[in-house]
């Protein structure tokens, strides 16, 4: 999935507009709660809630990765793709 997204949706560099990129959250989001139903009932509820209980915790501390890019792109003073000089 990853180098489908990156390979095939994301080649270029540019700025993600907010709208795009709570499309894309919602669009992984639904992928994984299709592949927990299915694991839901392909391997019963146990095994389902115990991947969709993992899957919850590593969505939320993935947020804490967002503030540590963001207090690392702020102290090295990292450029917006849209104030990068053209090539």
């Amino acid at each position: 999935m990853l180098a489908i997204d990156l390979g095939l949706f994301h080649r270029g560099v540019r700025e993600v507009e907010m709208k795009e990129a709570l499309g894309w959250c919602a669009t992984w989001f639904s992928l994984a709660i299709i592949f927990n139903a299915i694991v839901y009932f392909a391997h019963g509820s146990k095994t389902g809630l115990e991947f969709l209980t993992g899957y919850l915790i590593e969505l939320s501390l993935s947020v804490d990765n967002v503030f540590v890019f963001v207090l690392i792109f702020a102290y090295f003073q990292v450029l917006r793709p849209s104030t990068l000089p053209a090539r």
